[in-house]
């Protein structure tokens, strides 16, 4: 039996992305009993007339089945006689790209769906993007509804064509074209005979033999740190997901960003001892030496990944509101989070075209390349090399929501020819000089809150007990450093990034 496939399935609104799922499903006989006739009792009072609705074995929230659309991302786990699947049934509208976008980052193949009486739509091309964008290599194309265009292989050659266009950039590792009816089954789980011109394989065939596993890699070991293990004083284990390579009992390991070198001890996988470890594996890693290591720390043996706080990246948004130059997140990459600033936008893709634009601001579901600049350095590599230092998800500082994906592209330059002048006269001199320690308070909230009210009455008890002070008020700073700024979203954003001394 081959090993584990994680697919997902996804394209426009409507091509019936559920309903093929779950025809496979049925038909190989991957469902139990007791969910078979709940299918049945379910689909006489559904919108096909009382005929199977195999979508109904996916799409399982009451919005979902109200709308007949899917929201959110359905995961179904089943084997056949040649391999095991693991499938991710994503959304088709462009409402719910976020959703889509999730099942994407961890799939291997994506078997995305077009309705073979509209073809190729927007939708499908952001899609594609967006799998390429989150490292998929692997595409099927399912034309589906072929019932609907008479079986006919015009229909299908001319979709072909524009697909075969579409994936032209990518250069994907494989790429097969299917004709398919996901509600009377053709190609599906079994051969189709109103379509005698189609002489491949069906999709459940296809899936069961494609290669999807990476070629070995000479890449060294790579262990991004989730966690420090310390139940006792006897045990001390870095816990984390191999990413690459292997590792042994004995073996000497760099922490970066430190340098710290130290030999394995230990390497515990669950609860057992083992020898070593690979790509794929969660472990613990015990050494020999107590260097220091926390949680965005990397362990690496053989490769040396690059250390620093300015790169480039491809970017997928995700909020309602628009990105503007000069925001700030916190950004998530590996296991570090560190805040940041999308400094600028190089351009933005169109999802029909493919064409790089010019662009000062983004809308939720656009994909452009930024230039971003973190606070402080960390440990990464561009995504093609190595994706587990290479992807990062932007936290919104305030809502605490996920405002876009990224993948790193390339390190840049910027800062890095840049060194800290100390001074003579530092911070301790002059908190020993004035008698106080220092710090910042940083009064916020809506217009005519009572922002400078406040700060005023707290600087006039400060001067009254004899500390020095200096109040920066916002409408102040406005007359002067930033007088040349007016009141637009990207205006106020600067405004704030200069007074707090912003990336």
């Amino acid at each position: 039996m081959k090993g584990l496939l994680k697919i997902l399935t996804c394209g426009s609104v409507d091509d019936g992305k559920s309903t093929l799922l779950g025809h496979l499903l049925y038909d190989a006989k991957l469902i139990f009993a007791d969910q078979r006739d709940a299918l049945l009792l379910e689909s006489k009072a559904g919108s096909r007339g009382g005929q199977i609705d195999y979508s109904l074995l996916l799409d399982g929230l009451a919005a979902e089945r109200e709308q007949g659309i899917t929201i959110d991302v359905a995961y179904r786990y089943f084997t056949t006689k040649r391999r095991s699947f693991i499938a991710a049934d994503c959304p088709g509208h462009e409402e719910y790209t976020r959703n889509m976008a999730v099942g994407a980052g961890f799939a291997q193949l994506a078997v995305i769906l077009i309705d073979a009486t509209k073809g190729v739509l927007v939708q499908t091309k952001r899609h594609t993007r967006i799998c390429a964008l989150m490292g998929i290599r692997h595409f099927v194309y399912a034309v589906n509804k072929m019932d609907l265009a008479g079986y006919s292989e015009e229909a299908f050659r001319a979709i072909e064509a524009d697909v075969r266009e579409l994936v032209a950039e990518y250069v994907p590792a494989s790429l097969q074209l299917i004709p398919v009816s996901a509600t009377e089954g053709d190609n599906v789980a079994r051969a189709s005979g109103h379509m005698p011109w189609y002489g491949g394989p069906t999709l459940q065939e296809y899936l069961e033999e494609v290669e999807v596993e990476d070629e070995p890699s000479a890449r060294g070991f790579c262990m991004p740190v989730q966690r420090v293990c310390r139940p006792s004083s006897e045990f001390r284990g870095f816990q984390g997901s191999v990413a690459s390579g292997e590792l042994r009992v004995g073996d000497e390991l760099t922490v970066l960003p430190s340098g710290s070198r130290s030999r394995v001890a230990r390497i515990v996988r669950g609860f057992d001892d083992v020898k070593e470890a690979r790509a794929g594996q969660a472990v613990s890693v015990c050494l020999e030496d107590e260097v220091d290591v926390s949680r965005g720390c990397v362990l690496v043996r053989g490769c040396s990944p690059q250390l620093g706080r300015a790169f480039s990246a491809d970017l997928l948004w995700m909020d309602d509101a628009e990105l503007l130059p000069g925001k700030n997140f916190i950004f998530r990459l590996g296991t570090a989070a560190v805040a940041g600033t999308v400094l600028s936008i190089e351009y933005k893709v169109d999802a029909n075209t493919g064409e790089k634009l010019p662009a000062k601001r983004i809308a939720k579901n656009e994909i452009a390349r930024c230039d971003i600049s973190l606070a402080e350095p960390v440990v990464f590599e561009p995504f093609e090399d190595n994706p587990a230092l290479g992807s990062m998800i932007l936290v919104d500082r305030v809502t605490n929501m996920t405002s876009g994906c990224a993948v790193v592209r390339r390190g840049t330059s910027r800062g890095q020819n840049l060194t800290w002048q100390e001074t003579s006269v530092n911070r301790s001199l002059r908190e020993g000089h004035m008698g106080q320690r220092a710090a910042t308070l940083w009064f916020t909230g809506l217009s005519g809150s009572g922002k400078s009210t406040l700060a005023n009455a707290v600087e006039q008890a400060l001067y009254a007990s004899g500390r020095f002070t200096m109040m920066l008020d916002g409408d102040n700073v406005r007359m002067g450093l930033n007088k040349n700024l007016g009141f637009g979203d990207e205006d106020r954003i600067e405004n704030i990034r200069r007074k707090t001394g912003g990336s």
